[in-house]
């Protein structure tokens, strides 16, 4: 790319970067529409953060900690949490844009380097996660993030830099980008490191950059060492375990389809045929490399979609511009049928371009939807907090309490269905077949409230009996001490508890009825003594004894 062309880029993804982030930072808070229940899960662990706690060391998380850590620095400094979720996603787009333009710049023709800029930067500054629901929400913001370094990683070891780019100073440089890439995969959500980085070494191998892939293991090394050096080497294995209690947990191993439907379901099923025949294409064209590593992505691309809460394929857009990148230039390249494989490459990037237009542009829509959010229609989601009031649910969602509740066998003329799952009585309370819809912060600050005014709060902390233990964050009680931000299993941080807390109507009763046999056994073994304290018609709170 030539310095006109290089010029044009740069400032094409600056004017990108400003004008998205720019539109976000200018509502002056932040205003989700849905996915509650995920946003007490990011201030559970923001706020755990800024106060000096470490992800796995201190409490339970599957997530990394690069994924929180620039939102808690920016709350640890006095800002807001809805105005630091927001400047930490500008401040990574600020990163990764030299990245991008250096990338880019010498690997891909300046339209189409231009193109994947800005699905980089959409990716970065988005207020969703994708599909096509167009409420803003900053629930899995970290699967965003992760798939940015992913594009960029696997972009600059697939296609190699042109002749001129290939010194030694700039192939390091290469190697330095896709070392840190690779960590901020790792050190963000595990499942992206697994499913790219061999694939990633693989193409660094066969496209002969192999400096850039010395350079990029030393860089990842230096990683590992330096965060070693400040967390000790039982933070590794504190991020082994908990990644290892999520893939056992019948709970949360997977958070939608199945694997083969993910592959093969109708909604997701033409993307799969367009990238095997993008696969067959370019081996048909004689870009033998291109053909095998796309094929050896294929695999990750539909495990990290099988692994994210909505089985968004995000990966099509990459897929359209590798596709583009790696296709013959010559108008001459024929197949056996007479195709000219540029354009039949040329058409299948455009059917992967086609198929996820909704999703990149609910994505790249969502912030100028937000800027033009009725404030009035929302409210604090925790509403005693001062600064972090910034961050703001639908009122709708976050006050007005609804359930789902069984009629079935409690209204006379309907007869218990025979398969219904059931919640057993616990300690000789009938647990009601009830879940929450809409409400749960109100209902949670309520219940601290309660607690509160009873005097049961200062100090305190509960295990509740659900999907969530959030109740600290918004009054007295303390956080347990290797608690879960999300529960995926198990008893954790019981053993710091001084109350268990069971609501009437959790967010997932199926979660309860595990969590209450799990409870019952440790009474049954003598490990512990519940002793009920209040009783009220949202909860029953137990002094536990251990």
């Amino acid at each position: 790319m030539n310095i006109k062309n290089q010029t044009v880029s740069t400032v094409f993804l600056i004017v990108v970067l400003v004008l998205l982030g720019g539109v976000a930072v200018l509502k002056g808070g932040l205003y989700v529409g849905k996915h509650e229940g995920d946003t007490l899960h990011l201030i559970q662990i923001v706020l755990r953060m800024a106060d000096g706690q470490i992800p796995h060391l201190d409490f339970m998380t599957p997530i990394g900690v690069l994924a929180f850590w620039p939102i808690a620095m920016l709350v640890k400094a006095g800002l807001g949490i809805g105005m630091a979720v927001i400047w930490a996603q500008v401040l990574a787009a600020v990163v990764f844009l030299p990245m991008v333009i250096w990338i880019a710049g010498v690997r891909m023709q300046p339209w189409l380097a231009r193109l994947f800029g800005l699905i980089v930067m959409v990716m970065l500054l988005a207020l969703v996660h994708g599909e096509s629901e167009q409420s803003i929400s900053i629930s899995m913001h970290y699967n965003r993030l992760a798939w940015a370094a992913a594009f960029l990683a696997i972009v600059a070891a697939l296609i190699p830099p042109k002749r001129d780019s290939q010194s030694g100073g700039a192939a390091t440089l290469d190697g330095i980008i896709i070392g840190l890439l690779v960590c901020v995969m790792a050190l963000i959500k595990m499942t992206y490191f697994v499913s790219f980085a061999v694939p990633i070494v693989l193409a660094l191998v066969l496209t002969g950059q192999r400096r850039a892939l010395g350079v990029a293991v030393m860089t990842g090394l230096v990683v590992v060492a330096l965060i070693t050096a400040f967390t000790g080497v039982d933070f590794w294995m504190a991020y082994a375990g908990d990644l290892l209690t999520v893939a056992g947990s019948e709970i949360r191993s997977a958070p939608g389809e199945s694997f083969s439907l993910v592959m093969g379901a109708p909604a997701y099923l033409g993307g799969s045929i367009a990238a095997v025949v993008g696969v067959v294409f370019l081996r048909q064209a004689k870009v033998a490399t291109g053909g095998l590593v796309l094929l050896l992505l294929l695999p990750g691309f539909f495990y990290v979609t099988f692994q994210n809460f909505g089985n968004d394929p995000q990966w099509l857009l990459l897929l359209a511009v590798l596709l583009l990148a790696l296709r013959p230039q010559a108008e001459d390249v024929v197949n056996s049928w007479g195709w000219n494989l540029k354009d039949a490459i040329g058409i299948v990037a455009a059917i992967a371009m086609a198929l996820a237009i909704p999703s990149f542009f609910n994505l790249a829509s969502s912030p100028f939807r937000h800027l033009n959010v009725e404030t009035a229609k929302y409210a604090p989601i925790l509403p005693r907090s001062g600064v972090h009031t910034d961050l703001q649910g639908y009122d709708l969602r976050v006050n007005r309490v609804d359930a789902r509740v069984a009629l079935d066998g409690q209204v006379a003329g309907l007869a218990q269905y025979p398969d219904r799952s059931t919640v057993p009585d616990f300690m000789g309370v009938e647990i009601p077949t009830c879940a929450v819809e809409l409400g749960l912060p109100n209902i949670m600050d309520t219940i601290t409230r309660e607690l509160e005014a009873e005097g049961l709060a200062q100090g305190k902390s509960l295990f509740a009996a659900d999907v969530f233990s959030s109740h600290w964050v918004f009054g007295e009680l303390e956080p347990l001490d290797q608690g879960a931000p999300w529960y995926y299993g198990g008893v954790p941080g019981l053993q710091d508890a001084d109350y268990v807390l069971l609501p009437l109507c959790p967010v997932a009763q199926s979660v309860q009825k595990i969590i209450l046999g799990d409870l019952t056994e440790m009474i049954e073994a003598g490990d512990i003594t519940l002793t009920e304290l209040r009783r009220t018609e949202l909860y029953i709170l137990y002094e536990l004894d251990q």
